[in-house]
């Protein structure tokens, strides 16, 4: 197996079209990275292919369970497990061998300062892979920097990022977790978050998971909370972002520029109304959708969404329905005259 092979592997399995033993080496490949020991791609698109595959792990665990089925004896037999070990370790000696062009990423280590604080570079040109004291787990991107105190002391854990992170904090709801930045401050609970915070750009916040709370750094309430945001701040919930203008001292509230599933939906509709296509766009995505109930109140519509992003997803929708749509702030609204004939009543 190539690089470029393992690549398309990559691709197959974001798009649900791995065998299970395909699906096995990639989660143990991730597994890998998120403890800082297995290869690292030099693809440009690193971060967002690890992103995606762990957003795909955390849909799986929240799919439905299947149905129990009774396990014939040689099934469950020793000898059985034994032969899906090897098979495993052949699996994971072929991958090793396909990732000989690959580069392993040196561990990172934190440097002490005299006031109390640790601090972790990345000075590669990859994406790398930390724990805090709390058990919380960092990726940690080129060129970026996370300050924090020793043992995250204090009433709260406290960390001061200058670049970009993708944050998966431990949930500790006595010790609410803060990230500072030059523009804004962050607080959550414990969620799963990404803040990019280049020098001379604008600073954002793009939530996958639970609940944030954003604020602008300049007169920041620090005893906020996602619970109780501050009166001037923003509360995001997953697929959700917020960019903060420094020109305007401004956040703006918005979707993600790609949201994931967040609770999986039957995606075929055969002559249904159109509500409830949209009703099952609204929970996969968490997301608000905006339209005209009187208007499309007769309408059904026939299709079939596979593994298109939302954004093609309602492209798809309104071109069948001669309607379009346009985003305000994070909802999603839907501009049309009512259904056609053709369509179905």
């Amino acid at each position: 197996m190539t690089e470029s092979e393992f690549h398309k592997l990559l691709q197959r399995y974001l798009v649900g079209q791995c065998t299970p033993e395909e699906q096995a080496l990639v989660e143990h490949w991730y597994d890998q990275l998120e403890q800082a020991e297995g290869p690292v791609l030099r693809a440009q698109n690193q971060a967002e292919v690890e992103q995606a595959i762990w957003a795909r792990l955390m849909q799986n665990r929240r799919s439905v369970r299947p149905e129990p089925r009774v396990v014939p004896m040689w099934e469950s037999s020793p000898l059985r497990w034994a032969a899906a070990l090897v098979l495993l370790a052949v699996s994971i000696g072929l991958l090793m061998l396909a990732t000989n062009r690959l580069q392993m990423p040196a561990p990172l280590t934190p440097v002490a300062s005299v006031d109390g604080w640790l601090q972790q570079t990345n000075p590669t040109q990859q994406v790398q892979y930390f724990r805090l004291p709390d058990s919380s787990r960092i990726s940690l991107h080129p060129g970026s920097s996370l300050r924090y105190r020793t043992a995250l002391a204090g009433p709260r854990r406290e960390v001061h990022l200058e670049g970009e992170a993708f944050f998966e904090v431990s949930k500790n709801p006595r010790r609410p977790f803060l990230v500072f930045t030059k523009q804004v401050v962050t607080t959550v609970l414990g969620t799963s978050f990404r803040v990019k915070a280049a020098a001379g750009q604008d600073a954002s916040v793009a939530v996958l998971e639970g609940k944030v709370a954003v604020q602008a750094r300049e007169g920041a309430q620090l005893d906020a909370s996602p619970a109780h945001p501050a009166a001037l701040g923003v509360l995001l919930l997953p697929n959700q972002q917020v960019v903060y203008s420094a020109a305007r001292r401004h956040l703006k509230k918005e979707l993600v520029d790609r949201p994931v599933v967040l609770a999986p939906q039957p995606f075929e509709f055969e002559a249904r109304p159109v509500a409830e296509v949209l009703g099952a766009l609204e929970k996969a995505y968490g997301v608000d959708i905006v339209y005209d109930k009187a208007k499309l109140a007769n309408c059904t519509v026939s299709i079939t969404f596979y593994d298109e992003p939302l954004f093609e997803k309602l492209g798809l929708l309104c071109k069948s329905l001669g309607a379009y749509y346009t985003l305000s702030d994070a909802s999603i609204l839907i501009h049309s005259e009512g259904c056609q004939s053709q369509l179905g009543g």
